[in-house]
């Protein structure tokens, strides 16, 4: 399976923020976005999410029903600030998402053992989402995205503010199922791509590098890398 992304462009008004990408994402591997502040990442993620119309542009899926074009049921987005229903429990929450999506979900699991995944006791089950701490949301918006088991994963920085411990679960957890998807997790932390991703991408000047991993154990291109960022000047 590939993502195959031609020529994609968008402009806000004036600012012209991605130019002319052409770019290939594998299955199996985890993908670091790497980029300043405003430097597109989110615009990247948002134009392959539907979120936002491009301007020019093809975003193609290829898989064991063709090539054709991505679409929205393609997806898992992991936003960098959680979104849950905080009205609801945990598990009042869990249940429904499963309830209502009876029909998409294979091979169902105890509702147990789709918390066990993300390592929240019976406890936190019981618990109103607006009181679970941001680790916790983030932990129940990636356990979402798993059991929709989408062919992409978009990451938007989802790990940035985490304690240790929840971002090495988290990171344990991506590599676990990472064989069945596409994953592209977007981070200005480059110590966290190096250490998490398969291979780097680098988006600056409203272009995409990448950068082969087996690359980046010499500081000569952690080097480069950081240079390439300095260098944008699509970032004010």
């Amino acid at each position: 399976m590939k993502l195959n992304i031609n020529n994609l462009s968008k402009s806000y008004q004036e600012k012209e923020v991605l130019k002319d990408i052409t770019i290939s994402f594998e299955e199996g591997k985890i993908y670091g976005l790497v980029g300043r502040n405003g430097a597109g990442k989110t615009t990247f993620f948002n134009c392959l999410n539907e979120d936002i119309k491009i301007d020019f542009g093809m975003i193609n899926l290829e898989d064991e029903l063709g090539n054709h074009p991505l679409t929205y049921n393609d997806i898992g987005y992991v936003t960098s600030i959680p979104i849950v229903p905080e009205f609801l429990t945990g598990k009042e929450f869990l249940t429904f998402y499963l309830d209502i999506n009876k029909d998409k979900i294979k091979d169902r699991k105890e509702i147990e053992e789709y918390f066990s995944l993300v390592k929240l006791t019976k406890e936190d089950q019981d618990v109103l989402l607006k009181d679970y701490s941001t680790g916790m949301k983030n932990k129940m918006q990636m356990l979402i995205n798993i059991i929709s088991n989408p062919k992409v994963l978009l990451l938007d920085e989802p790990l940035t503010s985490l304690d240790i411990l929840v971002q090495e679960d988290m990171k344990k957890l991506l590599k676990t199922i990472k064989q069945d998807h596409i994953i592209i997790l977007s981070t200005h932390i480059l110590e966290l791509a190096i250490d998490l991703c398969d291979e780097i991408i680098v988006l600056n000047n409203k272009k995409m590098e990448k950068i082969e991993k087996s690359n980046l154990n010499t500081k000569k291109y952690k080097d480069k890398i950081i240079n390439m960022l300095k260098d944008d000047k699509n970032v004010e």
